[in-house]
């Protein structure tokens, strides 16, 4: 069953932006989601790095998936 409102390791809720990073980096059809920052430890990055991908995506308006 899917799994919009809460990260899928630990629980936190989710954001618009959460599922759409996810998505975009992970898996585009997903319906289970890791937060940013279980992402960020997921990926081996750091949170900073996803918040940036995540400004750039907004700010370019070239993925669907940040409108």
């Amino acid at each position: 069953m899917a799994n919009f409102d809460t990260c899928r390791q630990c629980g936190h809720k989710l954001d618009g932006d959460d599922i759409a990073i996810y998505r975009k980096l992970v898996l585009r059809c997903a319906d289970e989601f890791l937060c940013i920052d279980c992402l960020a430890e997921y990926l081996g990055v750091s949170r900073a790095a996803i918040e940036a991908k995540i400004k750039y995506y907004q700010e370019s308006g070239i993925c669907l998936l940040f409108k």
